[in-house]
């Protein structure tokens, strides 16, 4: 169900963006390669979005109606949401909405805890600002006008650390956590790098990407108590830290995080 929603998002997205994705020269995208016509991309797009209301049933009518709004949250910000001021709304309602998704799936249909959510929200804005980064110069230049392009980069990428770090701290005072005290110093010690790259004067590109992006992968996992996926994001963010100049601390902070998470997996294992 997940799986099939997010292709139903992302052969949306790619299928509406290629004209603009061809301007800005993405060689990334299948679509600009020529490996995929952006015509089957939209055909595909709501055979994939059939399949996902037809597998989230699997789940119960109201996991169902969960899923389905997180979605449409996220086809809103293709079809032109994601050019207004409100296009972080469509990441932090899309984010809030999992974990009440998987809980209301099970049997009793509970409602998720208030911290799951809430931290769910601040994880898909930050998501939002810092996913926008790399792009800025070729969405403004493409007439994508969303909160990132509004905000510059330098204002984007704080307002992406504090989201992190705020997420973080509403799992660190939620009760019956294991590993929502990891999230913290990880997601605090990435903010500070940020904040040392600005102001050093460079925006790191391809280096700030390798961060804040995989960060926001593995520190997404740690939220769901899934210590094995949180792996590969946080050693593709080992890899990056060196290169903006990051103190050792901060750096061994995030190591530890790493350490932590291979410990739970092999207790989970």
């Amino acid at each position: 169900a997940v799986l099939s929603g997010q292709l139903s998002v992302g052969w949306l997205n790619d299928g509406l963006d290629a004209a603009r994705d061809r301007t800005t020269g993405r060689a990334d995208k299948p679509v600009v390669r020529g490996d995929v016509s952006e015509r089957a991309l939209l055909r595909a797009a709501p055979l994939a979005l059939i399949a996902c209301a037809g597998l989230s049933l699997l789940s119960g009518w109201r996991a169902t109606l969960a899923h389905l709004i997180a979605i449409g949250c996220a086809w809103a910000y293709d079809l032109g949401l994601k050019g207004t001021v409100v296009s972080v709304l469509t990441y932090a309602a899309a984010f809030a909405l999992l974990p009440v998704f998987v809980t209301l799936g099970l049997p009793g249909h509970p409602w998720p805890r208030w911290w799951a959510v809430v931290a769910g929200a601040l994880l898909g804005a930050g998501a939002h600002l810092a996913n926008a980064l790399p792009d800025l110069d070729g969405d403004r230049a493409t007439g994508v006008d969303g909160l990132p392009q509004r905000l510059g980069f330098a204002w984007s990428a704080r307002a992406a650390g504090l989201l992190l770090v705020a997420a973080s701290a509403v799992l660190g005072i939620a009760p019956d956590r294991s590993t929502a005290g990891i999230a913290l110093p990880a997601a605090s010690a990435v903010a500070v790098l940020v904040g040392l790259r600005l102001e050093r004067g460079g925006r790191g590109g391809a280096a700030f990407a390798g961060v804040i992006v995989p960060l926001c992968d593995g520190v997404a996992a740690v939220v769901e108590d899934r210590p094995a996926d949180a792996i590969a994001p946080l050693t593709r963010v080992m890899g990056a830290l060196p290169e903006l100049g990051g103190s050792a601390a901060q750096q061994e902070v995030v190591t530890e995080t790493l350490l932590a998470c291979i410990d739970l997996d092999k207790e989970l294992t």
